[in-house]
């Protein structure tokens, strides 16, 4: 009787059990879904599938579909929801219940937006559950459909010349390249004889088929020929070998234009990290005026998301987005020029800037020894890369944005300040002995050269004979304090607004002169002077533009804009000008090797010595040339050579120079 009580009870506790065990709602079910949806919680919801549905596909493959799909479209801000407007829409018919939804979300192809219809079923156990299929991914998509992107590349804006000439352009090209799983058995002969022709070692070839990416049936590029290499059926002869042309970044101009234009390169993981648009495989500006006007250049890509069935055609396009091609820039470059000026240094180290002097408008902006940028977009061997890195003239150094110490063409600005204060005038003569001067003993054994021994000096003849010591006592009469400030005025100390960073010029190295001595070498362009190669250009601008120094240009659209107006008079400029042209005309002149018939010139040479000290017999010399044409004014033509001792020092450079004006003429 006891244990027939006992049973009783356990049966009632079941049922009341039972009765209070909920089943959930179609609603929740649907809500509860269509949030895990929206926060990609795929594992929860493959759990609220039928099992019909589990049968067919495991929770693995399901999660991995979404997920690639989503992730290679890279989709973002999902909302996903229900269109059902009442719970009248949720009344089931048998066991089923179809609701109505609605999916947004922004992908790397702009917004994607679709309606569709999922079906709730009531299992065994009276649970509602999902009857998913591939359709409720896209409506569009079947089994065995896949969701492709494409990104749709968008053309780099090209750099040209002021003329319109191309001198970073977009050029079809052929690649080379292997595809492994055609190579045959004697594959490293085939890797042999094409490192041979593609002038790199067997260890690149090897380096570029043990990529993590490579597969047997994928193309393996191995080096894009170059610009004037056409014919490819020696490379097609070889097992496994193949090619393919490609849009590829060309310099035209070669070495001659590489440190101002730069070069491309394919992004590197670290910058993908740092830099936000981009993606693996893109282009981006490395070096020069590339990386200057990435941004303009670069444009934008777009991308194409689509449907392809299972022959790889194209089913349905989800969402598309064409690319916006870069933006052009049109510099005030000329390039003929400027591969005149490059040829002219024919391997010296050194510098030059050709400048319009009227407009500020830069002409060239040279720097030699060079390399070749289409090497770096087209395959460079190691052997290449380890010639450059080694050279001890350093051919990627950008010499027209260093300083230099200027030697003897600051003797303008010595010159300037000295006629607008008063101190100098045309026709006061100083009374200098000898080719060596020294003020009095207080400076030691320290002393002032010139080269040529004349005894009556004034204006005229010190920048005929580039005289030294003239200028240096010039300098002390006017006195430390005055002098440094008026010579400031020039731009010394200041930044040049140029698309390339150009460091400011100084004149001392802690702001003051800190002797007699120090200032006699200032007044010359020694002591601690030290300019940029386009900022000495730019102090010459007033000589030619009644006394205004111009600020630089180099992009076309930019108005010539005047840096420092009325910096000296008109009297002061047109005086100096007419000192620099005697400095050629004049048979004693030191730039008179220019000169050149029917064709007034006038320029100031310089030679600046690297040395420690005076009695430094080892030191080095940098000779310098500043010249323009008087009646056309159309260049205003600053070279620089490095090295020029026992090389005839600053006629060395004159005579490049004179090679510049006659391809002028």
């Amino acid at each position: 009787m006891k244990s027939c009580r006992m049973l009783i009870l356990m049966v009632l506790m079941l049922i009341l059990a039972a009765g209070c065990t909920k089943q959930e709602e179609p609603l929740e079910v649907l809500d509860d879904y269509l949030s895990n949806w929206e926060n990609r919680d795929f594992s929860s919801m493959y759990e609220q599938l039928s099992e019909e549905v589990k049968n067919k596909i495991t929770k693995e493959a399901f999660m991995e579909r979404y997920e690639n799909i989503y992730d290679g479209i890279e989709a973002m801000d999902l909302q996903v929801t229900s269109q059902a407007d009442s719970e009248e829409h949720l009344e089931p018919e048998g066991d089923l219940i179809t609701v109505p939804y609605n999916v947004e979300m922004n992908t790397t192809a702009g917004p994607i937006e679709y309606k569709h219809q999922l079906t709730l079923e009531k299992g065994d156990e009276g649970a509602w559950l999902v009857k998913w299929n591939t359709s409720q991914i896209f409506p569009q998509l079947s089994t065995g459909d896949k969701v492709k992107v494409n990104t749709l590349k968008a053309e780099r804006g090209e750099l040209q010349d002021k003329n319109g000439t191309g001198l970073a352009v977009n050029k079809e090209a052929n690649v080379i390249g292997v595809i492994p799983g055609m190579l045959e058995e004697e594959g490293s002969q085939t890797e042999e004889k094409l490192a041979e022709l593609l002038n790199i070692s067997v260890e690149e070839i090897d380096q570029a088929l043990n990529a993590s990416w490579v597969t047997p049936e994928v193309f393996v590029p191995i080096k894009t020929l170059a610009m004037e290499e056409d014919d490819i059926e020696a490379y097609l002869e070889l097992p496994g070998v193949s090619s393919r042309v490609e849009t590829v970044r060309t310099y035209p101009r070669g070495a001659s234009t590489a440190h101002l234009t730069g070069y491309v390169r394919e992004i590197s993981a670290e910058q993908l990290e740092e830099l936000e648009g981009y993606a693996a495989g893109d282009v981006i500006g490395n070096t020069g005026l590339e990386k200057i006007f990435e941004e303009k250049l670069r444009g934008e890509n777009g991308a194409h998301i689509y449907i392809s069935n299972a022959d790889g055609d194209v089913k349905e396009t989800l969402a598309k987005t064409e690319p916006v091609d870069g933006e052009d820039v049109q510099l005030t470059i000329d390039a003929t020029l400027q591969q005149e000026i490059y040829k002219q240094f024919d391997g010296d180290a050194g510098t030059s800037v050709a400048l319009d002097p009227k407009s500020g408008k830069v002409l060239s902006l040279v720097s030699s020894p060079s390399y070749n940028p289409n090497a770096f977009v087209r395959g460079l061997s190691d052997e290449q890369w380890k010639k450059w890195s080694e050279d001890p003239d350093e051919p990627f150094l950008i010499r027209f944005t260093s300083l230099y110490a200027p030697g003897s063409v600051f003797k303008t600005i010595t010159a300037s300040i000295g006629l607008e204060t008063g101190i100098t005038n045309s026709e006061k003569v100083r009374q200098i002995d000898g080719l060596h001067w020294t003020k009095d003993d207080s400076w030691g054994d320290y002393y002032v050269t010139r080269v040529h021994d004349k005894a009556d000096v004034n204006l005229r003849d010190a920048f005929v004979h580039s005289d030294n010591i003239y200028f240096a006592q010039e300098a002390l009469e006017m006195g430390k304090e005055p002098f440094l400030e008026e010579a400031e005025a020039f731009g010394f100390g200041e930044e040049i607004p140029f698309p390339f960073t150009i460091p400011a010029s100084n004149l001392t190295n802690n702001g003051e002169i800190d002797s007699e001595a120090q200032l006699a070498d200032t007044a010359y362009g020694q002591g601690q002077v030290m300019m940029s190669p386009l900022h000495l250009a730019l102090t010459y601008t007033p000589y030619l533009n009644g006394g205004n120094m111009l600020y630089p240009s180099l992009v076309e659209e930019k108005e010539p804009e005047i840096w420092k107006k009325n910096l000296i008079s008109k009297e002061t400029a047109n005086l100096v000008k007419e000192n620099l042209i005697q400095v050629v005309e004049s048979p004693e002149g030191t730039a008179h090797t220019i000169y050149i018939p029917d064709t007034v010139i006038g320029g100031k040479s310089g030679t600046a010595e690297i040395k420690e000290s005076k009695a430094d017999d080892n030191g080095n010399e940098n000779g310098w040339f500043v010249s323009f044409e008087e009646d056309d004014s159309e260049i205003l033509l600053v070279m620089m050579v490095e090295d020029v001792k026992d090389r005839g020092g600053s006629g060395y450079v004159i005579s490049k120079a004179k090679r510049v004006f006659e391809y002028m003429k």
